[in-house]
């Protein structure tokens, strides 16, 4: 605690008595004891951030004698995502050998709440169930792969797909020149 020690009377002459002065030593050791108890109570009591994780559910592998899962193409919406931040979308399939569908149009878009966000959520009053298709470019960055399963986790979406992009795909992106 504060300790207040007292300066010894010199006695020296008589006449008009002055006030002591005093000399305050203060102890720290109490104070420096409660910090440590707040310290420690505060790091025991605390709960530390837990890492934000999504639920990804992977297909079983597959065999030789599995065939591939067929969409309807009114079902089908293909997001490929590009470099510089782009997406790009397609209703349908991207069938070139097939005559009897029409050829995609490309449209481009981003990712934020009104770009791809906007597109999923129309789609989705559109055609109830849609499947989206998600293909990774090579130029693409893994932050748009994150930001867009990130987009099908906010809009609830439940069924979607990542697929190795093709040539055909790549194509379509070259010849619209978006």
């Amino acid at each position: 605690m504060a300790e207040i020690q007292g300066k010894a009377d010199s006695g020296g002459k008589g006449g008009k008595k002055r006030a002591k002065k005093m000399s305050t030593k203060i102890d720290m050791t109490p104070m420096v004891d409660l910090a440590f108890l707040l310290l420690t109570f505060f790091m025991l009591t605390t709960t530390f951030a837990k890492p934000n994780v999504m639920q990804l559910t992977m297909p079983v592998k597959k065999d030789d004698n599995t065939e591939d899962t067929k969409i309807k193409n009114s079902q089908a919406m293909t997001i490929i995502l590009g470099k510089d931040n782009k997406a790009y979308y397609y209703f349908g399939m991207n069938t070139p050998n097939d005559k009897t569908v029409p050829k995609p149009e490309l449209k481009v878009t981003n990712f934020s709440a009104d770009g791809i966000r906007k597109v999923i959520l129309t789609r989705k009053s559109q055609q109830p169930e849609p499947i989206i298709l998600i293909k990774p470019s090579d130029e693409s960055k893994y932050r748009n792969m994150v930001d867009i399963l990130d987009e099908m986790n906010i809009t609830n979406q439940k069924k979607y797909a990542l697929v190795k992009v093709s040539k055909d795909d790549l194509a379509l992106i070259k010849d619209s020149a978006l």
